[in-house]
């Protein structure tokens, strides 16, 4: 495709061309799989570049971004999520007893299931058994764990350990944050849960409330993405502006959100997919309503291709 001029510039601008603009150009993959150019002339054809010309310049390898099949818009997807609520009643912390709440209905394609009995560093006390009935019923499975204030005591005794400088009180809440992160990730492998993905779930926890502190709340929620993040999983947000901006004031982390709606209805819910309820720079992937004791869920208009990047199908 490119004309032979006589000049030797126009001789090396040819020679250099595939390096430039060929194979560099390419992923890796294809590079080294990809047949020889039929079209290229014998290289006794070639003239001798000219003596005092420079090398050509070394093109930068391409990145490497990894890709996730095809997948169509199924339109509007519905799921749930469930947690502590949903065990049998009478068993977990004594802040949080459990309430024998009806599980999702079977519309449901997807199930978020919570990590936590409430607070951090307290486990959902039928994790297992909700992770073996999403595996009978063939759902897609994420997960999502409360993130919360540590007292003094989870500081003294977790705040040592992690990407921040436990020197300093927001290096130590930081560590209490990261410390949360491992703490879930290391409860979802023993329930044998699976999933890409973990949701912050950042609200106001009673009993175990939100200091005063913006920038210390920001610390312990900035130190549990730090967690997650280095444990390889996606991580999206679930909050609202009107529970996220008291706790963390204007944080913008800009992941993904899950929006809850409350006690409303499906419609009311799809509402909150718009931008106008984006909370910290993130668009919505999820929103969530309560109807007659269930945390249902729907996919925003255009996010049913997301579901491979957020659940496990089992």
């Amino acid at each position: 495709m490119w004309a032979r001029k006589k000049t030797y510039a126009a001789v090396l601008l040819l020679l250099a061309a595939p390096a430039l603009f060929g194979c560099a150009a390419q992923p890796r993959a294809e590079a080294e799989s990809a047949s020889p150019s039929t079209s290229a002339e014998p290289e006794t054809a070639k003239p001798e570049p000219a003596k005092s010309a420079s090398p050509a310049p070394r093109a930068p390898e391409s990145l490497e971004i990894p890709s996730v099949p095809p997948v169509k818009d199924r339109g509007i997807v519905e799921g749930s999520d469930l947690s502590w609520p949903q065990c049998p009643e009478g068993m977990g912390i004594k802040e949080r007893r459990t309430l024998g709440l009806p599980m999702p209905l079977g519309t449901a394609e997807y199930v978020v299931i919570g990590l936590t009995n409430g607070p951090a560093f307290t486990p959902n006390p039928c994790l297992a058994s909700q992770v073996e009935w999403a595996t009978k019923n063939k759902l897609m499975t994420s997960a999502y764990a409360v993130v919360s204030y540590p007292d003094a005591a989870t500081l003294r005794e977790r705040g040592g350990e992690g990407p921040g400088d436990p020197e300093t009180e927001i290096g130590r809440l930081t560590n209490v944050g990261y410390q949360q992160a491992k703490w879930n990730l290391e409860t979802m492998a023993r329930a044998g849960l699976e999933s890409p993905s973990v949701w912050m779930d950042v609200e106001p926890v009673p009993d175990w409330e939100w200091s005063d502190d913006i920038a210390a709340n920001q610390a312990v929620v900035k130190g549990a993405l730090a967690g997650y993040q280095d444990a390889g999983k996606r991580v999206g947000v679930y909050s609202i502006e009107g529970l996220w901006t008291p706790i963390v004031g204007d944080l913008q982390l800009q992941l993904p959100e899950w929006r809850p709606a409350g006690e409303t209805s499906r419609a009311a819910a799809l509402e909150r997919c718009g931008g106008e309820w984006m909370f910290q720079g993130g668009a919505a992937v999820i929103v969530q309503w309560l109807e007659n004791g269930r945390d249902r869920n729907v996919t925003c208009p255009g996010e049913s291709v997301q579901l491979p990047l957020w659940f496990h199908q089992y």
